[in-house]
C-alpha cells in the first residue's frame, strides 16, 4: 500500500449534518483545531446533510422536531420558505461562525486499519489498535480516531416484491420526490408508515386521479407533545436493539406518528385510509392475496434508509444480527471508531448529544495513547516503513 501524502489528524469526523456539526463543535470547544488536529469530510454539494435534498414543498413550518446546534439558535427562519433553503442557511451560517472549514465535496471510500503500536488497553478496558486509515477522494488521512456521522440518505430503501419488474408504471423512492405536481391526475399508490410516507400522500391527494396508502403495520398517531418521558423510552427501544447487533429501527416505529391539525383533516377526509401490504405488483398495479386488486400509474416507496457505514466494511463491526454494538456513540468491535446520528442518536437533539459523548470518549482515547512512550510521530513512521 502506498502512504505517501497521508495526513496525520486526531480525528476525522466523516458527515457534516447536524450529527457531524455537532461533534466538530464540540472538538473546537475543547480546544481541537480545524485542519490541524481534527477535519470535516461531507460528500454534499453544499451546507445542510440530508435537508438540503427534501423536496421543495416541505416548508419549514412542517418541520417537526427540529432542535438547534449546539452554540446557536435558529431564529427567525420564514415558515413559508423551503426547509432545505432554511436549514441549508442555518448551517451554512454554523459552519461559518465555528470555523469549522468543511472540506466537500469529499467521498470516503473506506476506513481500515492503518497501522501503528501493538495492541494497548484504555481506560475502559477495551482492546484498541493503531490509527486508522481513511481513504478518501481528497488522499488519505491516519487519525486516532473516527466519529461517523454518515446518517441515512444515501441508503434509500427498496423493498422487493413478486412482479415488480413487470409492472408498466413508474416507481420511485420518497428520496427522489420533488413535489405533488409530478403526480397530477395519476392513480398512486403509497408504500409506507413514516413520516415522510404521511406528509407526501397528503400533497399529493388533492392533485391526483386517487391514492391508496399501504403500510406493513397499522400506523399508531401519537396524541399531544413529544416530551421528555417519551423521549426516553423511545431511545430505550432503540437502544435495547443496538444492544442485541440488530440494526436500528425507524424512529416512527417506536415514536409513532405525530397528529398535527393537518394529519387530522387527512384522516377525517380520509386521505389517511391504510390497507395492509399488497402481496405482488401486476402489470397494472398492485394485488392482495386476498383478490383485491388497485390499478396504479405510480408506486412511491416511503420506506425509509439504511445506515449509509459501508465504508467501515473493512473494520469488521457488524454483528451476526447485521447491526453494529454499541458502548454509547463508541463501537464494541473497536474504540476508536463512534458512531453519531446511529440508532438511539438519530434525531436532532440525540445527535446533538451523541456530538458531546463522543468528543468526551476520544479526548480519553487519545490521552491513554499520549501516555505511551512512542509519539504521534514515531508511531506513524513505524507503522508506514512495516
Amino acid at each position: 500500500m502506498n502512504y505517501t501524502g497521508v495526513r496525520e489528524v486526531e480525528v476525522v469526523v466523516v458527515g457534516a449534518g447536524q450529527a457531524g456539526l455537532a461533534a466538530a463543535f464540540h472538538l473546537r470547544r475543547v480546544g481541537f483545531e480545524p485542519d490541524r488536529d481534527f477535519v470535516v469530510l461531507d460528500h454534499s454539494p453544499r451546507p445542510g446533510g440530508a435537508w438540503q435534498f427534501r423536496w421543495p414543498t416541505l416548508t419549514f413550518e412542517k418541520v417537526h422536531g427540529m432542535h438547534a446546534l449546539p452554540g446557536m439558535e435558529l431564529t427567525g427562519a420564514d415558515p413559508l420558505r423551503p426547509s432545505s433553503e432554511v436549514i441549508g442557511a442555518y448551517f451554512e451560517r454554523y459552519e461559518r461562525t465555528f470555523g469549522l472549514r468543511v472540506h466537500r465535496p469529499v467521498n470516503v471510500m473506506a476506513v481500515r486499519e492503518g497501522g501503528g503500536p501493538p495492541p494497548w488497553t484504555d481506560p475502559a478496558g477495551t482492546l484498541g489498535r493503531g490509527r486508522l486509515l481513511v481513504a478518501t477522494s481528497e488522499g488519505d488521512y491516519a487519525a486516532r480516531a473516527l466519529i461517523n456521522a454518515t446518517g441515512t440518505w444515501d441508503r434509500p430503501f427498496w423493498p422487493r416484491f413478486p412482479g415488480q419488474e413487470m409492472f408498466g408504471g413508474r416507481q420511485l423512492h420518497s428520496s427522489e420526490y420533488r413535489g405533488p405536481e409530478d403526480f397530477r391526475g395519476a392513480r398512486i399508490v403509497v408504500v409506507g408508515g413514516g413520516t415522510s410516507a404521511v406528509q407526501q400522500l397528503m400533497e399529493i391527494a388533492p392533485v391526483a386521479a386517487a391514492t391508496t396508502w399501504v403500510t406493513r403495520r397499522p400506523p399508531v398517531f401519537r396524541e399531544g407533545p413529544f416530551d421528555a418521558e417519551r423521549g426516553r423510552a423511545a431511545v430505550a427501544l432503540v437502544e435495547e436493539r443496538v444492544r442485541q447487533g440488530l440494526p436500528p429501527r425507524s424512529v416512527v416505529s417506536v415514536t409513532g406518528l405525530q397528529m398535527t391539525e393537518a394529519v387530522r383533516r387527512a384522516r377525517e377526509g380520509g386521505v389517511l385510509e391504510r390497507l395492509p401490504l399488497f402481496a405482488r405488483l401486476t402489470p397494472t398495479g398492485v394485488s392482495w392475496d386476498d383478490g383485491r386488486a388497485v390499478e396504479a400509474d405510480v408506486i412511491l416507496y416511503a420506506t425509509g434508509f439504511r445506515a449509509a457505514v459501508d465504508h467501515l466494511a473493512p473494520l469488521h463491526l457488524r454483528e451476526p444480527g447485521g447491526g453494529i454494538r454499541m458502548d454509547g456513540t463508541r463501537t464494541l468491535r473497536d474504540p476508536r471508531v463512534h458512531l453519531v446520528g446511529y440508532g438511539p442518536s438519530a434525531s436532532t437533539i440525540g445527535a446533538n448529544r451523541a456530538g458531546r459523548a463522543a468528543v468526551g470518549d476520544i479526548r480519553r482515547l487519545i490521552a491513554a495513547t499520549a501516555s505511551r512512550p512512542a509519539d504521534a510521530a514515531t508511531e506513524l513512521a513505524g507503522s508506514l516503513a512495516s
